[in-house]
């Protein structure tokens, strides 16, 4: 069953997909259930810079560290086990929070391990958490949006001219 296309967060659309023997042979076939039925996904937060970016980071992975635990504890044993038989290097499993400056606002990026199954509900549940968080942050916290805010405009005056009759 094909996932993604035109259906976002890694649902079915609907569509079979049949993959001929000859094609596994020249192109990668990309499994999400075999040995590692985890993925890596990330939710992007954009936070205005007069917000209190360390309660935003704090909100943030405390919402993740929380939704994912027990993920987190299944994903670090299977993980292991791909490590001692594909002889891989280490990977974190435990969620982490990254901050970027922008031009417009502060974006953090919340990187987690999600069951491949549950990815969208996932990412719903730590979006609903930091959400909930940030409003009751008392406005310490404001989510960032493409509205621009003009700086150092000169001011601007209209004249009407009305031309007699």
């Amino acid at each position: 069953m094909e996932c993604a296309q035109w259906v976002d967060g890694d649902l079915y659309n609907g569509r079979i997909v049949r993959v001929a023997n000859s094609f596994v042979f020249k192109e990668p076939v990309v499994n999400y259930s075999a040995d590692f039925p985890f993925l890596w996904d990330e939710l992007k937060v954009p936070i205005t810079y007069r917000s209190d970016r360390h309660q935003a980071r704090a909100i943030l992975q405390q919402a993740a560290d929380e939704v994912t635990r027990e993920t987190v504890q299944a994903g670090r044993r299977t993980w292991n086990e791909m490590v001692r038989k594909y002889r891989i290097e280490d990977a974190h499993i435990e969620p982490m929070v990254h901050l970027k400056a922008t031009d417009n606002w502060i974006e953090f990026t919340v990187r987690y391990v999600v069951d491949y199954r549950r990815r969208r509900s996932t990412r719903d549940e730590i979006f609903s958490r930091i959400l909930d968080a940030f409003d009751a942050s008392n406005g310490r916290i404001q989510m960032a949006s493409a509205t621009f805010e003009l700086v150092g405009a000169p001011p601007l005056a209209v004249h009407v001219r009305r031309e007699a009759p």
